[in-house]
């Protein structure tokens, strides 16, 4: 927090010799002062004491040190209450904005990948079964859909954490005539907070990043379980490259999806630290109280986690490997086109329960047939219902069945590249 603490003290003490409370020379002395410290800090010259308590006395203990008694008046008209409340701020602001850099780059991958793979037909599953067949780009796009939402919650924890809470003192305010705005300003805030109380005590900035996180790590995991399932023998859709796997210390033939378990299961890990946020939080009453010192271990584990998760992934998607035949011969199995023979009677005039009743017998006699749906003859089809013409079979190939889904949000080639033209236009 240390490069925080400084930012917000040298402003503060500009704020100060400006009202008049010190002199200018003194908050010249002081300013001078913070950046010898920071510059000691930063290049491995400072030594912390435990005894000083934290980041703040620290820094505060030092400057006297440095500089006399003139900096002690660095104190004036504030308290370590306040003055932490605007360390985290600072601090968060930063990392929300290099977590939305990398959001970015994730969409940019994803995007990527659905450019690149138009024409890759996969099958598309409810209860992981075979459904309907859909473009691998369209599943892409779902994910895009989820790390768009993910940037806009990002931007608006932003947007509510760049408040300026110092000048609240310990709970109360200060009698000193300080200028809050000039300070926020200063420090690139769009305002001030407007109560002293909540001023202090206020972590929903961290509590909302934190659950933020945790919807973002929530997809980032189903993507995960996704590339896990798809990377397997069994599926053999996509190839991770090796810079995201490992091998099996006993079996040379295996290539584990290390970087999507990883970050499978540190989305528990993200939930546990909102959970505790939210338990620390829930019965304090107002103001501050020492128990908010453990605020700082969820959030800034929260943030390690998702910003390294992010980053990996994002080269990981951009790298990934597409078995474009493998996903269309998996497309071809299960019937995904059954769907596509129900509503084709149904523009014939049958009611959809009827239809639906229809296909299932259709089904069923492709089982104990061990045939697929575009196999039948028009004599086999004819046998569910009189309504089925030759035409039938420009229904229910997978490109057909693909392509005829044309309405916005739909997986049809036309209707998803229109997604791709509106995503690109977005960025």
């Amino acid at each position: 927090m240390y490069s925080y603490d400084i930012q917000g003290s040298k402003a503060h003490a500009r704020m100060l010799a400006k009202q008049g409370i010190i002199a200018g020379d003194e908050a010249d002395t002081i300013v001078e002062g913070l950046e010898a410290i920071l510059a000691d800090i930063e290049g491995g010259n400072f030594e912390y004491s435990v005894s000083l308590e934290d980041i703040h006395m620290n820094i505060e203990a030092r400057l006297i040190e440095r500089i006399g008694a003139v900096g002690g008046k660095l104190h004036t008209a504030r308290s370590r209450n306040d003055q932490v409340a605007l360390d985290v701020r600072l601090y968060l602001r930063d990392e929300l904005k290099e977590i939305l850099g990398y959001l970015d780059k994730l969409q940019e991958a994803l995007l990527s990948q659905a450019e690149g793979n138009l024409s890759v037909i996969m099958p598309g599953y409810t209860h992981l079964q075979t459904a309907q067949p859909v473009l691998f780009s369209h599943h892409m796009l779902a994910y895009y859909e989820m790390v768009k939402r993910d940037a806009g919650r990002m931007a608006d924890v932003l947007k509510r954490l760049n408040v300026m809470p110092l000048g609240a003192g310990a709970l109360a305010g200060t009698t000193f005539p300080i200028d809050r705005e000039f300070v926020a300003e200063q420090l690139g805030f769009d305002g001030v907070t407007r109560n002293s109380l909540d001023s202090v005590s206020d972590r929903d900035f961290a509590l909302e990043f934190c659950a933020a996180s945790s919807i973002l790590m929530m997809h980032l995991s189903r993507l995960s379980e996704e590339l896990i399932l798809w990377s397997s023998a069994d599926f053999d859709f996509v190839e991770l490259t090796d810079a995201f796997c490992t091998g099996s210390s006993i079996m040379p033939q295996k290539k584990n999806p290390d970087v999507p378990e990883l970050v499978r299961g540190k989305t528990g890990r993200v939930y546990g630290n909102l959970i505790s946020l939210l338990t620390l939080m829930k019965a304090l009453p107002l103001a501050y109280n020492k128990d908010m010192q453990e605020d700082k271990e969820p959030l800034f584990d929260t943030i390690d986690t998702v910003k390294g998760s992010l980053k990996i992934f994002a080269e990981m998607i951009a790298e990934m490997k597409v078995r474009a035949e493998n996903m269309r011969v998996a497309a071809a199995r299960g019937f995904s086109t059954a769907t596509d023979v129900a509503d084709y009677v149904v523009r014939k005039g049958l009611p959809f329960r009827q239809a639906h009743e229809v296909v299932g017998k259709t089904v069923r006699y492709c089982i104990e047939n061990n045939k697929d749906i575009p196999e039948l003859s028009i004599d086999e089809f004819k046998e569910f219902s009189d309504l089925i013409d030759e035409d039938i079979y420009d229904y229910v190939t997978l490109d057909a069945s693909v392509n005829a889904r044309r309405a916005t949000g739909g997986t049809a080639r036309e209707a998803v590249e229109r997604e791709i033209a509106r995503a690109r236009k977005e960025k």
